[in-house]
């Protein structure tokens, strides 16, 4: 008993909803416009979150009104993988029944916003005739599995790891039946299958109660950390030899999210903790997502990700706990680390006779506003072209499979509907994302996605003065500290603390395997670019041969690059 009464309140809503019904289905059957707070918990395993407009919130706030609710619904795409067609019917739906704006997530999905909750049983339903899911897309399991989108198919490797990623989403993927009863069956044809509740067989990876939290996969190679392996639960980083992938090396224990007020809360990297064959891979993920499965946290959320896990185990603890649940020892890691990060923007041979081209995307937000059609390119050129759709991890677009004359056709779509040519597009803004926040995100503390293209168009200007504009460093915001926009490993971090106010992280690197530093805390929005720029002027004066801006601020040190910049101003 005293055992139970140290388990957060979600895990007693996850053993009570028979495997992730709940009353969900009642609900969808009432008038009212929200779903209980139980059933939005429940609802996130099902792919979509309950929101509310602060916008409207702000507006009506001190009035009889109500607040302005609505779903986000979001697919699970492995490795952003996905057809024109389905695109196609993606930005129909939220046309007819979102915001009319579709959002490529930083994890290569897609996400609908302002779905009312009567449309919420069509949108999942319509997702699923396309050959989608939403299933697993959030929750306490594990989320979209991630991979490098280049469609290099002169290259075996990439093959590989394509096909390992589309494995593991389907291994990893929730058994339960409640999705096909609450959304896609027809009552008055299909039974309804009921389970009862404490058939944990029903979930053999995960159980009655699935995970203490969500967990992440990645698989990249060391060439091209296009995925920000680091950052994941588990990461699987190919070793290769002779065109083809001999085993990986499997990193455990990434995560972004942090909650300032909570000093138990950090960022985390992935630490490699074995290497496996590629018969091994998916059964010894399995295993690890198994023990953290039994040995997570459910007492406290804020410290129940894996990362916690494995710094309060170490790593050696750790494996020899996953090597018991695998039933054999596992080889030592590979003396292998990250080299490279490849944004995939621009045009690229496939090596079979067809090209490829990245569009970059600002902050993922696929729209149509003013003169600026991002929407109805992506139309005329899925209809006219059909090529195949992959999605980055930097929230930008990937058309492939294109014959060599479409390079033109492309260009002239993209300019007619005023959308920014890769080539007009600065390398700061080009490597730069941010997450949804305002205002629909009931965490977001500040403004990302809003705040950071203004923020873009002055620092582009300023690094142009400096003639830094060649530079090529990540820029990462988000509007709280849950890092969904990964700030904590990026050259610079803007991580919302306050309305209108950021922490600024330096010292991070575009490859993605070291955490920055807090640089400045509370800085003003307005203030940001202003604080950048003094420290980007201090690298152009003080930067050694072919240094990255990420590798400067961390060589420097963060505390000294205050003092210098200090000094400078006093002097001044």
């Amino acid at each position: 008993m005293s055992d139970e009464k140290k388990l957060s309140p979600l895990e007693g809503i996850k053993s009570a909803s028979r495997q992730l019904r709940g009353t969900i289905a009642e609900e969808l059957a009432n008038d009212s416009d929200t779903f209980s707070k139980d059933s939005g918990q429940l609802l996130k395993h099902h792919g979509t979150y309950q929101q509310d407009d602060r916008d409207v919130r702000k507006a009506i706030k001190g009035t009889d009104g109500s607040r302005a609710y609505s779903m986000m619904i979001r697919s699970k795409i492995p490795g952003g993988k996905l057809t024109s067609d389905q695109l196609l019917a993606q930005l129909n739906l939220a046309d007819e029944l979102g915001n009319t704006t579709l959002r490529i997530t930083t994890r290569q999905a897609l996400q609908l916003h302002g779905v009312l909750k009567k449309n919420t049983a069509a949108v999942i339903r319509r997702i699923n005739e396309i050959n989608m899911s939403t299933l697993g897309a959030c929750g306490d399991v594990n989320r979209n599995v991630m991979c490098c989108p280049a469609p290099l198919n002169g290259d075996p490797i990439h093959r590989q790891l394509q096909e390992i990623t589309d494995q593991l989403a389907e291994h990893l993927a929730p058994h339960t039946r409640a999705y096909h009863e609450i959304w896609l069956a027809d009552p008055e044809t299909d039974a309804k299958e009921l389970i009862a509740g404490g058939d944990e067989d029903f979930e053999p990876i995960y159980g009655k109660t699935y995970l203490p939290r969500k967990f992440k996969i990645g698989v990249a190679t060391p060439e091209d950390n296009c995925i920000d392996i680091h950052t994941q639960d588990v990461g699987l980083l190919a070793i290769c030899e002779d065109a083809k992938v001999i085993g990986y090396n499997i990193l455990v224990g990434g995560g972004m999210g942090v909650t300032p007020s909570a000093k138990k809360t950090f960022p985390a990297i992935s630490k490699p903790m074995a290497f496996v064959s590629p018969e091994q891979a998916i059964d010894v993920v399995t295993e690890v997502v198994k023990v953290q499965r039994d040995f997570g946290n459910r007492s406290d959320r804020k410290i129940a990700r894996l990362k916690y896990l494995v710094a309060d185990w170490g790593i050696e603890k750790f494996k020899a706990k996953v090597e018991e649940y695998y039933g054999q020892s596992l080889e030592a890691p590979r003396d292998v680390e990250v080299q490279g990060h490849d944004d995939h923007i621009g045009w690229f041979d496939q090596g079979d006779d067809r090209w490829f081209y990245g569009l970059n995307v600002e902050n993922g937000r696929i729209k149509d506003e003013g003169s600026y059609r991002l929407k109805a390119a992506l139309r005329e050129i899925c209809n006219t072209l059909q090529p195949g759709i992959r999605l980055t991890a930097h929230q930008a677009i990937l058309f492939t499979d294109l014959a060599e004359d479409a390079k033109g056709k492309i260009d002239a779509i993209l300019t007619e509907h005023s959308v920014r040519l890769n080539e007009d597009t600065s390398n700061a803004r080009r490597w730069s994302i941010a997450c949804p926040a305002m205002p629909t995100c009931g965490l977001s503390i500040t403004e990302s996605e809003r705040a950071l293209p203004g923020m873009m168009d002055d620092l582009e200007q300023e690094l142009e003065k400096l003639g830094l504009a060649d530079e090529k460093f990540t820029t990462r915001m988000t509007g709280c500290p849950n890092g969904c926009a990964r700030p904590y490993n990026s050259d610079i971090g803007l991580v919302g603390k306050a309305l209108g106010k950021y922490t600024i992280f330096l010292g991070g690197r575009r490859e993605g395997n070291r955490l920055n530093t807090i640089y400045q805390d509370l800085v003003p929005a307005e203030d940001v670019v202003k604080t950048l720029v003094a420290v980007f002027t201090l690298f152009k004066a003080q930067r050694n041969e072919g240094e990255s801006f990420g590798d400067f601020c961390e060589r420097f040190g963060v505390e000294n690059l205050a003092t210098e910049l200090a000094d400078t101003a006093a002097a001044s």
